[in-house]
């Protein structure tokens, strides 16, 4: 899926394993020659035998915001490894991690959770549930600007990044994107690729069928003006966007 076939590891030392949870929820694990990172490590077992198979040293496990589903298996995950726990507040505070020399930086993308960060290595992002493959996460702390803020921010990386998500949502997502916007093209051509074991999409992928990005595209303003909604400037257009169901 997206606009090439990543290699997972972007342009620095480090590898990315992707694992799938109950039902739609991803795990992931950063990884280089020696030691690994754990991000939303749900997937426990999975992740304690790849880290076995390959002869890796858990030392660090995180999250990317603070809910239930995303949480589940980090003291798992700690209690069998030893490793050290790093939660969204202290994330904020440093900004980064070390993993064997590279840096992984931290960025605050609040919307979602008040506590969402996402992770930056090479040219993946890590974000959590603030940008899904084909949409973005509900807005549960009520901050539209915020969460604003945190799409634009996430926006403005080059078109060949990655985007590692928090949940497989690409078919629901595709169908609204879809149910909006008939005729874009971009969309089918995105689901051709889909391919549930390895979920991404790239910030190119993104901008032509993400309808939550697009909303300076004239045919998404168009629809809006149609449905009476405000469109005078960019975030009335994006909490326009944010109201449809």
């Amino acid at each position: 899926m997206g606009g090439h076939e990543p290699d997972d590891k972007g342009e620095m030392n480090m590898n990315i394993k992707q694992f799938r949870y109950a039902a739609d929820n991803f795990s992931y694990l950063v990884y280089g020659q020696r030691f690994a990172l754990a991000i939303d490590g749900g997937a426990v077992q999975e992740i304690l035998t790849f880290v076995e198979t390959h002869g890796l040293n858990l030392t660090d496990v995180t999250n990317t915001h603070s809910h239930p589903d995303h949480t589940a298996g980090t003291q798992e995950l700690l209690d069998d490894s030893g490793s050290r726990y790093m939660d969204c507040k202290t994330l904020l505070s440093t900004k980064t991690i070390d993993l064997e020399g590279e840096e992984i930086r931290v960025y605050h993308t609040p919307g979602h959770t008040q506590d969402s960060i996402t992770f930056h290595l090479g040219q993946v992002l890590i974000t959590g549930d603030t940008l899904f493959n084909g949409t973005v996460g509900n807005c549960f702390t009520g901050d539209l600007k915020g969460f604003y803020d945190s799409i634009k921010l996430l926006m403005g990386f080059p078109g060949a990044t990655i985007i590692y998500a928090g949940h497989d949502y690409v078919m629901e997502s595709m169908a609204f994107a879809k149910k909006l916007e008939p005729d874009n093209r971009a969309i089918d051509l995105f689901l051709k690729k889909y391919e549930p074991n390895h979920v991404y999409s790239t910030m190119d992928d993104e901008l032509k069928i993400n309808p939550y990005l697009r909303f300076n595209e004239s045919k998404i303003i168009t629809l809006l003006e149609k449905k009476g909604l405000p469109v005078a400037t960019e975030y009335e257009r994006w909490e326009s966007l944010m109201s449809i169901e």
